[in-house]
């Protein structure tokens, strides 16, 4: 039975599993370094057994980094109406790409 659990990183909440990989938002690190990722709650796959954070538990997931990217551009649009006057913004979001190694 693999273990499930869900961990934090960068403000936002990621389920995951052991040899999984996430996007998740930029971190301050380099290909290749070894990440301890906060776990707040873990869970057996089958559901047998569930453990709480209160925040947070006392395991950590291990995660290495494989790479530091931007996602693929977006466009918005503002247009007002009645003077025909728009502009077009583009943003592309930076992300760390991790892999978990254990939990």
């Amino acid at each position: 039975m693999s273990k499930i659990a869900v961990v934090r990183t960068g403000g936002k909440q990621y389920v995951v599993k052991a040899k999984d990989t996430i996007k998740a938002e930029k971190l301050n690190v380099t290909a290749d370094d070894q990440l301890d990722l906060e776990v707040l709650l873990t869970a057996e796959e089958d559901g047998s057994k569930l453990e709480v954070g209160q925040p947070t538990l006392d395991a950590k997931a291990k995660a290495r980094v494989l790479e530091q990217g931007r996602a693929k551009k977006i466009r918005v649009v503002h247009y007002k109406n009645k003077t025909r006057q728009h502009k077009v913004y583009g943003h592309r979001q930076p992300f760390t790409k991790l892999e978990i190694q254990s939990i």
